[in-house]
């Protein structure tokens, strides 16, 4: 009897530690609503590793387009989902919503260092330092239209080597991507053969696939138990790939600094660092440092070999599956520019129906679903709710670029969305792969030139096809983390 009263006084002290866990990390009633966490384990009943973007739609579903979970026991996010909640935080409280969130699996590399990692004075130095060095050496401009058309024959020429036979585009899209970011930021192109580049071309594709795997989205919610597991908790594939682009990168800037060009302009983005390293050298507060310098140019280089690279590939992958879209693009292509002649970004308005397509892709697509966590700059009023200072936000462009309320039938793909009744190009407000704010991707103006020079001159040069039928070709991401990343697929070309 002594026994059993004993156990039964344990078995209650456990459900009072139990439920004084539970109830301390509820999120304060100035925040959103959402499902109560579990001690330890936060929401991990309702978000399953493997499917976090699916699971957070699934919940906008009971609790609304602006609600509270928690990623494992510390890690609370407010969530937005929709256009309108994301236009009117993103857009409406631009400057309260423009700190960045945090991204464990990559965090301890950066350490908040570089353009895409940091946050206050430092960001926002970084940040117009970067987007001025761009802009001098032609994005935007002419300059910078030579330069992708340069990189686009040498791609051109690899995919005639291919003889018409199947193979997996990704590799020579990255290459060629890559190689465009190459020449601005380090002022040279490699030769795709290049083992070392290529090296690095895959270590940007191991990168992207070892964040969105189950693994990855298991850090992202349990970073502060897995981190102290011997390992890196499970990260080492991922460190080792980061190193190898590290590495590659940090080869580079010392051969800038090896050939120094102390007159006229800089001749890249390395080279405009160095100088205004040199100029700012005695500045306490300058946030031009070697190392905000290497995690920028890391972060330039791996946003450039993939986020141009996987869309173009979705578009092909898109046209293959579609043969009817297919046809009314060569089609236009034909009868707007004839033969033998490549596109150049003036006749982005004489395609539209071209335009179209690559704008539908991209939505199609979701190339970052989750959007790029953001964080409050200082406490603010949102939707009635007081977010405090710090607070993780996730904006799910995702579910803006498939909300039903501004794309009807979002899961169908129809460039014919992106039309006026006169056939002419029409924008969307709703579109947004970019993200928004100052936050928002600082090259989208040269990816969306490197989409449109890159895919269009491919269907000017080649007739596209595949070894399979069109109903065998699958839509659906091999990967769906931080990024959805499209299946394999492979692709024959013939000169037309």
């Amino acid at each position: 009897m002594e026994a059993a009263c004993t156990w039964a006084l344990l078995l209650l002290l456990l459900l009072l530690l139990a439920a004084l866990a539970l109830s301390g990390t509820r999120a304060p009633r100035h925040l959103p609503p959402g499902p109560a966490p579990l001690p330890l384990l936060g929401n991990l009943l309702q978000l399953r590793p493997g499917a976090l973007y699916s699971g957070l739609l699934r919940l906008s579903q009971k609790y609304g387009p602006v609600f509270t979970v928690h990623l494992g026991p510390r890690r609370r996010v407010v969530v937005l989902v929709g256009h309108e909640a994301v236009q009117e935080a993103l857009g409406g409280q631009a400057e309260e919503f423009n700190g960045r969130g945090r991204l464990t699996t990559l965090d301890g590399t950066f350490q908040g260092h570089g353009v895409f990692f940091s946050n206050g004075e430092r960001w926002k130095q970084l940040r117009r330092f970067t987007t001025l060095s761009l802009r001098d050496l032609g994005m935007g401009k002419r300059e910078g239209e030579v330069l992708i058309q340069a990189e686009v024959g040498h791609l051109l020429e690899a995919l005639r080597d291919t003889q018409g036979q199947p193979f997996d585009p990704s590799l020579l899209l990255a290459q060629a991507t890559s190689n465009m970011t190459c020449s601005l930021v380090f002022g040279r192109r490699f030769p795709y053969e290049d083992e070392e580049f290529q090296g690095a071309v895959q270590a940007a594709k191991g990168i992207l696939l070892e964040i969105c795997s189950p693994w990855g989205q298991t850090y992202e919610m349990f970073s502060h138990l897995l981190q102290k597991l011997p390992g890196a908790g499970g990260l080492s594939q991922l460190l080792s790939h980061v190193g190898t682009l590290a590495g590659f990168a940090t080869r580079q800037v010392q051969q800038c600094q090896a050939h120094p060009n102390p007159s006229g302009p800089a001749r890249d983005v390395v080279e405009a660092f160095l100088r205004k390293m040199a100029q700012e050298g005695g500045d306490p507060v300058t946030e031009l440092t070697t190392e905000n310098m290497l995690m920028t140019i890391i972060y330039l280089l791996f946003a450039g070999t993939m986020t141009v690279s996987t869309t173009a590939r979705f578009v092909l992958l898109l046209l293959l599956k579609y043969p009817q879209v297919y046809e009314r693009v060569q089609e236009e292509l034909a009868r707007e520019l004839g033969t033998g002649q490549l596109p150049s970004l003036g006749d982005r308005g004489r395609l539209p129906y071209t335009d179209a397509v690559l704008h539908e892709a991209q939505r199609l697509l979701a190339l970052v679903p989750m959007g790029i966590p953001r964080a409050l700059t200082r406490t603010t009023s949102f939707r009635g709710y007081t977010l405090p200072q710090g607070t993780e936000v996730f904006p799910l462009l995702g579910s803006v670029l498939h909300d039903p309320k501004a794309f009807e039938q979002p899961e169908k793909f129809n460039p014919d969305r992106f039309l006026d009744a006169d056939g002419k190009f029409q924008k969307q407000e709703a579109f947004l792969p970019f993200s928004l704010g100052k936050r928002a991707c600082l090259g989208e103006g040269l990816a969306r030139a490197q989409l449109f020079l890159l895919v269009t001159a491919v269907l000017q040069t080649f007739s596209l096809d595949s070894p399979f039928p069109p109903c065998a070709l699958s839509l659906q991401p091999a990967v769906s983390g931080l990024f959805n990343v499209p299946p394999a697929f492979q692709l024959q070309v013939r000169p037309r």
